[in-house]
């Protein structure tokens, strides 16, 4: 694990400056929310499993900025461990009040071809790694008086349904959803918010899904995600808890095309009847 903060200083003076860990952040969606963040004055702590050089690569880019950050190295694969990466984070920062649970390893295989590993790594990696990081910081986010858990979610993760690709990570984040409203009116009372983010298909993600599915024309991008998560942190968001933001462009909504041509799948007539 390291702790060493190299800082530039950039803070607008609108924001109220927080300490924002975000896990599985070294690369993709988290290390574009750290580096958003990172420029709106937050001090963000950046955790990640194995990818070391992208994490110190998305470090370097926030000090070249003017931000502030760390990265802490941890599996989350315990209690021990998120107690560990919790520690690190406050020894480094001195406080935290913001956890971005954004780690989750996706796998396309079906089910029929899920190692033991893949399904137990789908699982870990998402509700799993969230619950660890979050049993450690929640004393912290509650004697912060301002705390805040934003899960990032899936379009999927509030309903259930077709999910044989990467089962165990939809599975992930769909508990992940049990968690974000589990502890929404359990932490109310010690003023901690606890919401979902939920994207579609983000552009450059590991999936076949063509882009004449989208409803919007398009596949979703960090901005999309982005807003959503920073209008969580601040003030006028201290009475939203338990929510699930959308941000998928409309994808999920109802059955699209490739769903509906499985085999398997029954195609309603127009009044609706089957």
């Amino acid at each position: 694990m390291c702790g060493l903060v190299l800082a530039g200083r950039n803070v607008p003076s609108f924001r109220m400056e927080r300490t924002v860990l975000i896990t599985g952040s070294a690369k993709g969606l988290g290390a574009a929310l750290a580096q958003a963040l990172a420029k709106d004055g937050h001090r963000i702590a950046i955790q990640y499993r194995t990818s070391r050089s992208e994490a110190e690569e998305t470090v370097a880019s926030i000090v070249k900025a003017g931000g502030m950050a760390a990265i802490f190295a941890s599996p989350l694969a315990s209690l021990i461990d998120g107690e560990k990466l919790i520690g690190g984070v406050v020894a480094s920062f001195g406080k935290l009040d913001t956890l971005i649970n954004n780690a989750g390893v996706f796998n396309r295989s079906r089910f029929e071809e899920l190692t033991q590993a893949e399904w137990d790594e789908g699982l870990a990696s998402t509700v799993g790694a969230a619950f660890y990081a979050t049993r450690a910081a929640l004393p912290h986010l509650r004697g912060s008086g301002r705390g805040r858990i934003v899960n990032i979610g899936d379009s999927m993760s509030d309903r259930i349904g077709f999910t044989e690709p990467a089962m165990s990570y939809y599975i992930g984040k769909v508990g992940l959803w049990m968690m974000t409203q589990t502890l929404a009116q359990t932490e109310a009372s010690h003023g901690v918010t606890v919401n979902m983010v939920s994207p579609g298909v983000l552009d450059g993600s590991v999936c076949d899904t063509p882009v004449t599915e989208m409803p919007l024309g398009r596949f979703g991008t960090p901005e999309d995600v982005l807003g959503p998560v920073r209008f969580l942190l601040g003030e006028e968001s201290e009475a939203l808890t338990g929510s699930n933001l959308h941000v998928g462009g409309g994808w999920n909504i109802a059955p699209h095309a490739s769903a509906l041509n499985r085999p398997g799948w029954t195609k309603s007539p127009p009044d609706g009847t089957r």
